[in-house]
């Protein structure tokens, strides 16, 4: 290709060229700062490789449109390493290596910022709860349920409207909770807008007024988006959107970095809205993060500490934005999440519910992970089918004060049809327990027609009620959060009846899958923990019906509250798939160590009973907004039964026709090239003597041509030999950037290289700029092994060689991706094995 002249080719590839650029020019992504449609073809999975297989929404245009749009869409692969060129090694030995301060300094800044959003989004949902029950008290009391529903209706469907709208409208990319989209971004894949200013306003404001409004939904998963934000913005110090470019910290704006400080933001999320540190360091290790080491851990277990203290800190002496004293005091009960006092000791005969559970947990995990996937993917059908893009973003946010109405329906008139019934003396377990609930009680659930009460102190000096409570109002009446209180309490075996604690669960159950994937910002693990100690709950109960209530220590585990601690560990189990990192926030949110084990059991159990069914809720989300995503170990079915890939090779899945640069490359051809495909990058060869063949000498990234093109006085006429006089290469911070700083005028320069003829006489020395350390493997390299290489190094391209060296195709995400993997390999044993390959089974 060096050398040769396009010239009947070359003309007319100005419109082509603005018609590109116009394409993958980024829309208002300030602060990712990338061009995330600059890299299509081989990199990307195209809508057709999983036609069928994917949703659809139109509102982002960084979910796949499988069934209509049959253009690349802008998902993007992110290089892990830096490309070990000339001019980076240059810039290595001139730059002098300090202390790892600056990345301390900037870990401890991202925890605290986190932290104080993490308060800040409690504070106000608190707040605004509280306000809009205070408003209904009087009607309560008159058991005016009509104008109660109406009073708390009114303030929730317009605290959804605005949630859902800022969704809709302001920021496509926060709905829902933004938790897949992080998992798909540091694995490899860029998505279009996701750490944008708009989406941390946005998400920050839909998720904290759908959590007030009473939607059965929580505050995990947008704040681990909002941590993430958090983590890039203010480790990279840039935003297009509002044109700030500090010149602080700038080392740190590279690809690999960022996904460090992602991580660490995502994790502090976590660990401020649990006030779990370890949880949320081992949250990110087991489901978020791709890429791990131990500086990382290390860094991000920092990030955690000081989001966790900084909430603890202020919360500590604010409520409601009230200063209540004693700053800098942590109380247990204010800062352990479901506070359990009482700790039981545990009988061996305990592990047999335990093991119960966690095969409940697990059914019931499967099911509503099937249920949620079966109502995204029909809410999707539906919408994408209305013809306007304005008509369908306003029939979801119909769909969502639907919801809504059906949430405060339940909430408002179901504990109508539920007789008040006494507080139940909290007994040997709880001494001072039975005022702390009246005080809890006091306006939740009385004033839903109860009587009211009177209290005196008894001869043992405990104070005692006639309180009576609602049972379905203590349940539904908050979203989630009391309720979840109540349940884990110990000592209290037959506060809750049977009824109460089926019907919540049933209604709880429904609405909770209903609203995970509507149009707000919103999280599941309230509604999941919720759910399973309802159950759990009920398997205690089932429990003290059978052997009644033990004083004595040896029979004291059989405590529905202990059960309900199990079963929410259980479900959020086999709804997640998560294991260590579950365990290790159950006891943080708890402080029940002595369940340890318990939980552990019942966690794995959930967990094994799940898998037999389907993936977690976040991979099958992940499937179903199709967005890339390589797993640990790749997962290849053929006629249901799993291939066993060591018995197949990397010439199997690469892709042969590919274009290859020279290290002498001329400047019309590379303009043609560019501008008539639009891989993310090309290998390059060469020769190492005049009389052998090119052989391989490593990849350049197209971000990098471009940038190389935007410098005239690089260009060098043609020579008879392959040296370059010019020793004066551009410097590896000129040509190492993350989006193009002018796409419009590099369109210009584009179309006039390849339509000047003067160009066509012009030469490019590569060498430089070239990553000299590229991988590459041999066309008979084992495929398992190759998908290790390629998922454990974060690769973006893969260039397969043959024994003399030479490049015979090129590996990328799309072909290590499961379903173009199975059609390949397919294929493959189709062409080879006449009984369709029995030999090649695991």
């Amino acid at each position: 290709m060096v050398g040769s002249h396009r010239s009947r080719h070359l003309k007319g590839f100005g419109r082509h060229v603005m018609s590109l650029f116009s394409y993958t020019r980024h829309m208002d992504d300030g602060e990712e700062g990338m061009l995330m449609a600059e890299d299509h073809g081989p990199d990307l999975i195209h809508p057709q490789d999983f036609r069928g297989q994917c949703g659809i929404n139109r509102s982002n245009l960084a979910y796949y449109d499988c069934e209509e749009r049959e253009q690349p869409v802008p998902h993007e692969s992110l290089d892990y390493l830096p490309s070990h060129s000339g001019v980076y090694k240059k810039w290595l030995q001139e730059k002098t290596c300090g202390k790892e301060w600056d990345r301390w300094l900037l870990m401890g800044l991202i925890g605290t910022a986190v932290g104080m959003l993490g308060f800040l989004t409690h504070q106000i949902v608190d707040s605004l709860f509280k306000l809009k029950w205070d408003l209904v008290e009087n009607y309560l009391k008159d058991s005016n349920f009509h104008l109660v529903w109406v009073c708390v209706l009114g303030p929730g469907l317009a605290m959804v409207l605005v949630s859902s709208s800022l969704v809709l409208f302001f920021c496509p990319s926060g709905s829902p909770s933004g938790l897949p989209e992080i998992i798909g971004y540091l694995n490899g894949t860029s998505i279009q807008h996701l750490f944008n200013i708009k989406t941390f306003l946005g998400t920050f404001v839909s998720c904290v007024l759908a959590v007030a409004s009473g939607l059965f939904c929580g505050l995990e998963g947008p704040m681990v988006h909002l941590g993430a934000i958090l983590g890039c913005g203010l480790s990279q110090l840039q935003s297009d959107t509002l044109g700030i470019h500090l010149p602080f910290f700038t080392r740190f704006r590279n690809s690999a970095d960022k996904r460090s400080f992602i991580t660490a933001g995502a994790g502090a999320g976590i660990a401020s809205v649990f006030r779990a540190p370890i949880g949320g360091l081992l949250f990110t290790l087991e489901e978020v993060s791709s890429f791990w080491d131990i500086r990382l851990a290390w860094q991000t277990f920092f990030c955690c500490l000081t989001a966790t203290f900084t909430t603890d800190l202020l919360s500590s002496s604010l409520y409601g934005f009230v200063f209540r004293g004693h700053f800098g005091f942590f109380e247990a009960e204010k800062r352990i999440l479901f506070w359990v006092k009482n700790l039981l000791d545990v009988h061996v005969l305990a592990f047999i519910p335990a093991i119960l559970l966690g095969m409940l947990g697990g059914l019931l995990g499967a099911l509503f992970v099937s249920l949620n996937i079966k109502i995204n993917k029909l809410r999707m059908q539906f919408f994408n089918s209305i013809p306007k893009s304005s008509l369908s973003k306003t029939s979801k946010l119909l769909e969502t004060l639907l919801i809504l109405v059906c949430t405060t329906t339940v909430t408002v008139y179901l504990p109508y049809f539920f007789p008040c019934t006494p507080v139940m003396n909290a007994g040997n377990y709880q001494l001072r327990n039975s005022s702390e609930i009246i005080y809890q009680f006091k306006r939740e659930i009385s004033e839903y027609g109860c009587s009211l009460n009177t209290s005196w102190i008894g001869p043992d000096g405990v104070r005692y009620s006639n309180q009576t409570f609602n049972q379905a109002a203590a349940l539904l009446v908050e979203n989630g959060k009391r309720g979840i209180t109540y349940l884990f309490k110990r000592g209290t075996h037959e506060e809750f009846g049977y009824t109460s604690l089926c019907t919540a669960l049933a209604f709880y159950f429904i609405l909770s899958c209903w609203t995970a994937g509507s149009a707000v910002a919103s999280g599941v693990v309230i509604p999941m923990l919720y759910t399973g100690a309802l159950y759990g709950r009920i398997i205690g109960l089932i429990l003290v019906s059978i052997f009644g209530v033990q004083n004595n220590k040896y029979g004291a585990w059989i405590d529905p509250g202990l059960f309900a601690a199990i079963g929410a560990a259980s479900f959020f189990s086999g709804v997640s798939r998560l294991t260590i990192s579950l365990t290790v926030i159950m006891v943080e949110i708890t402080n029940d160590v002595q369940s340890l084990l318990l939980i552990m059991l019942a966690v794995m159990t959930a967990k094994m009973v799940g898998d037999i069914f389907n993936t977690s809720l976040y991979s099958s989300l992940l499937r179903l907004k199709c967005i890339p995503y390589l797993d640990v170990e790749p997962f290849v079915h053929h006629r249901k039964e799993r291939l066993n890939l060591e018995l197949f090779s990397a010439r199997d899945v690469m892709e042969p026709h590919m274009r290859v640069l020279h290290l002498k490359e001329n400047i019309a051809s590379l303009a043609w090239l560019l501008a008539s495909t639009s891989h993310g990058g090309f290998p390059v060869v060469g020769r190492t003597k005049s009389d052998q063949a090119q052989v391989f000498q490593g990849t350049i990234k197209r971000l990098e041509l471009y940038m190389l093109l935007e410098n005239e006085h690089i260009f060098e006429p043609e020579t008879n030999n392959e040296s370059f006089s010019f020793s004066h290469p551009l410097p590896y911070e000129k040509i190492t950037v993350e989006k193009l700083p002018k796409p419009s005028r590099l369109a210009m320069l584009l179309n006039r290289y390849t339509t000047d003829p003067r160009y066509q006489q012009l030469f490019i020395n590569l060498e430089p700029y070239i990553n000299k350390s590229a991988m590459s493997v041999q066309a008979h390299f084992s495929l398992q092994r190759t998908y290790i290489i390629f998922r454990t190094l974060g690769l973006r391209h893969l260039t397969v060689v043959d024994l003399q060296n030479r490049v015979v195709g090129v590996i990328t995400r799309k072909d290590l991706m499961p379903l173009p993997l199975e059609e390949r390999l397919r294929l493959q044993l189709s062409a080879h094995s006449p009984d369709g390959g029995s030999s090649l089974w695991i």
